[in-house]
């Protein structure tokens, strides 16, 4: 176990990205095999879009790394945080863990970015993918990377986390992500089963539907208790989704790296109303 300890603590860089990597490059051969949703958009310009803010995102995260470094390393250091408060065994330790990591650094931060007007200026640019795969996982404005950063820094904090174990936060964090945000078919049984405990991509799915409440549920990103346990999962009809936001459905926005950079700073537009509540 101190093996696997001393390995994440001082993970290569190149091995973290090989994860990033590794992972999309799975999921997306996975697509291709066995899609869930006969998506027709050119693939090739959609994934240059979002592995630009791919890139942007390991920047981001890349030039605040030390913030992070010495946030965990003054944690153990002080002896603050839940897990410097409590003794575990190892597996329950690493579990509790990365459930916190998860809720604040992920699930919060998601749940607020709903719910404030500015935050979801940013946020809304990983919204308005209309052809949802494996690639939008980090279509994130670099502005809201840095948001998440912050929450990220802030889950550290909370939770007490070394930094072996917000390596392993960080690598499950981005995996999952993919595996939820990917165009992949899952039996129901399968799926009704990893439903209970983690995020699945029928689960997820539901989260990028173009209009509210959808919009507004399945926050989540590792685990999916946390949307239970606040009352905000959705399961509806998978056929009957639509991608993207209803205010932001001109391709000459949400298909343009330029105009996706601006729009955080041009001015909130209010979701739509409709006459009709729309049931899935």
């Amino acid at each position: 176990m101190e093996a696997f300890i001393d390995y994440l603590s001082e993970m290569p860089s190149l091995h973290r990205s090989a994860v990033l990597i590794g992972g999309l490059t799975l999921f997306l051969l996975l697509e291709n095999a066995a899609p869930v949703l006969q998506l027709k958009y050119d693939k090739w310009r959609h994934g240059f879009i979002n592995v630009f803010f791919t890139i942007t995102t390991i920047l981001v995260n890349f030039l605040m790394a030390f913030v992070l470094y010495f946030t965990a390393a003054w944690v153990v250091e002080n002896n603050f945080g839940l897990l410097q408060w409590i003794e575990l065994p190892f597996v329950l330790y690493a579990l509790v863990g990365l459930m916190v990591l998860d809720f604040v650094g992920s699930w919060l931060i998601h749940f607020i970015e709903h719910k404030f007007k500015f935050l979801w200026m940013f946020h809304l640019i990983h919204h308005t993918d209309q052809h949802v795969d494996a690639t939008t996982a980090n279509r994130h404005h670099p502005g809201e990377s840095v948001l998440r950063f912050i929450f990220t820094t802030l889950a550290v904090l909370v939770t007490g986390a070394p930094i072996w174990l917000v390596f392993l936060y960080q690598s499950l964090s981005a995996f999952t992500s993919q595996f939820n945000h990917s165009n992949i078919k899952i039996p129901t049984w399968l799926d009704s089963a990893l439903v209970w405990v983690i995020c699945t991509p029928n689960m997820h799915r539901v989260h990028h539907h173009y209009r509210q409440p959808y919009s507004d549920s399945n926050y989540g990103n590792i685990f999916s208790f946390w949307d239970r346990i606040f009352g905000t999962y959705q399961k509806v009809d998978q056929s009957k989704l639509k991608f993207g936001v209803d205010t932001y459905m001109d391709a000459k926005e949400t298909n343009n790296i330029g105009e996706m950079l601006k729009i955080p700073f041009a001015g909130y537009r209010p979701h739509i109303k409709y006459e009709q509540e729309e049931k899935l």
